[in-house]
């Protein structure tokens, strides 16, 4: 199962490496990855696989919203159908 992570914030160091780690340490791959920085705020999104997680998507839903409270940045978990439909034209 596949699903699209967002983040978005202040730009700062360690973004994309606390990000990464969290996910590898949950046995999520990251698909394909993006980023940018627009007038200075951080935008990220990462398609992921997390078929082989050891965690369940709420969880995973909840800790990643607490580590973007930590971060100062917004981080948000959809499942990558739902993102699909949402932004089908």
């Amino acid at each position: 199962m596949n699903a699209v992570i967002t983040v978005v914030g202040n730009d700062q160091v360690g973004i994309i490496a606390t990000v990464s780690t969290y996910l590898a340490k949950h046995s999520i791959n990251i698909v394909d990855i993006t980023q940018t920085i627009l007038s200075g705020n951080f935008v990220m999104m990462m398609k992921v696989d997390i078929g082989s997680s050891n965690i369940s998507i709420e969880d995973l839903r909840r800790e990643l919203t607490e580590q973007g409270h930590s971060m100062k940045v917004e981080i948000n978990i959809m499942d990558e159908r739902i993102f699909s439909a949402m932004n089908r034209i």
